[in-house]
């Protein structure tokens, strides 16, 4: 395919994905001179950091307009077969077909067309080639091996390696086999675990791609514990962050949460760790930024915040079991209150906000007020004819430092 060829039906993508509302598909798209390589959301030890930067600076992927690239956003079929005819320029082994769930005007036609015809993709009985699906990481593998005409002994050997190999689809096994003994895979966080049936993030389809790149000869190996094959570095000591150790948090999106003990289920918020978590051995292992995701929950006489993971700056998520003091101060709402000023600066459970809309009479509380659980409007009947409420009142500040309540051990 020429240059030329590529560089008018990639604008032609550009133009077709920009106008697309929230512009779901990658952008794929020839790379300019100042294209962006590095994205605010990839940070420099994210694991697949290298293969998105050595990829984008090749315009093989690119991000989104906001500076995200998404990395653990999920591919679909036919932002796959943009991809890799960007990467890859292959011969033409069978005849392009027409297929019956991809319009003319579709975005990915060409690049859905070109997949096929270079044998990296295939479509379903009936010409039915299911553009929107996404892809599962094994056929991502196939689709690859396939394309680039891999083979192996049959045997099968190499997928003892993985401790998911009964997983793996009949129709996968083989073309599986030959991309790792490739170096093809790369597995995230356990190089032992294929996941094959997941499916394939943004990240994970950089990464099989670069690795192809490698194996053509077309790009430099990158030394990654996560690729199957390469020699894996000696494992570090575990660290371990006690029962009983204390995390420092904060609440960025509202000075105080509000909630009424009739909150008909737990509240969903989000905190940061506000300093660095260190383990037995000194070695940081939660940095501060890292966030903690959990519910406020109502219990007798007040509320507890309850986390259920942590996910680190890098991305990691670790499941966690720590909970927060049990906060029991109250605020006090009546009516004839001046309902902005009670809600300036909080965030409000489901029933805090339909308690206050009740009794101030202000049916506009719960717009941009309300963090998560069930509709405010629904909830009006539990609180018409009060002419107060009392409301729990958290400060995130003071009443939210969390607390493990069994270890955490970190490789």
């Amino acid at each position: 395919m020429s240059n030329s060829h590529r560089w008018q039906s990639n604008t032609a993508l550009f133009t077709a994905l920009a106008l697309t509302a929230g512009a779901a598909a990658p952008l794929v798209v020839q790379a300019p001179a100042h294209a962006q390589t590095t994205f605010y959301d990839v940070q420099s030890n994210y694991w697949a950091q290298p293969f998105i930067q050595e990829l984008a600076q090749r315009g093989v992927i690119r991000g989104f307009p906001d500076g995200s690239f998404r990395p653990e956003a999920p591919v679909t079929r036919a932002q796959f077969a943009a991809m890799v005819r960007q990467a890859f320029n292959r011969s033409t082994v069978r005849q392009p077909i027409n297929f019956v769930d991809v319009p003319s005007n579709y975005w990915a036609l060409d690049a859905i067309r070109e997949a096929y015809s270079t044998g990296f993709l295939t479509g379903y009985p009936g010409n039915v080639f299911n553009p929107e699906q996404n892809i599962p990481r094994a056929q991502v593998l196939v689709s690859l091996s396939s394309g680039l005409g891999y083979s192996t002994a049959g045997s099968g050997n190499s997928l003892q390696v993985y401790t998911d190999a009964g997983a793996i689809p009949d129709y996968a096994r083989t073309a599986i086999a030959a991309a790792t003994e490739r170096q093809i895979v790369v597995n995230y966080p356990n190089v032992q675990v294929l996941n094959p049936n997941q499916t394939a993030t943004r990240a994970e389809v950089a990464a099989f791609i670069y690795q192809a790149l490698v194996q053509e000869g077309q790009a430099t190996a990158i030394a990654s514990p996560y690729v199957v094959g390469q020699a894996q570095p000696q494992p570090q000591p575990t660290a371990t962050v006690p029962s009983g150790t204390a995390i420092p948090v904060r609440y960025e999106a509202a000075e105080r949460i509000l909630l009424a003990p009739e909150e008909p289920e737990p509240v969903p918020v989000t905190l940061t760790v506000a300093r660095n978590v260190t383990a037995q051995n000194g070695a940081v292992v939660i940095p501060a930024g890292s966030q903690v995701v959990g519910e406020l929950r109502t219990v007798q006489g007040g509320a507890q915040f309850y986390a259920s993971q942590i996910v680190l700056t890098n991305g990691t998520r670790i499941n966690a079991n720590a909970t927060s003091q049990v906060v029991t101060n109250t605020e006090t709402v009546r009516r004839g209150g001046n309902v902005r000023g009670i809600i300036r600066g909080a965030a409000l459970g489901a029933a805090a906000a339909a308690g206050v809309s009740a009794v101030t009479g202000d049916r506009d509380v719960a717009v941009g007020e309300v963090l998560g659980g069930a509709g405010a409007g629904a909830l009006l009947n539990v609180f018409l004819g009060r002419d107060r409420i009392q409301l729990i009142a958290v400060d995130p500040e003071t009443d939210l430092n969390l607390t493990l309540n069994s270890s955490l051990t970190f490789q």
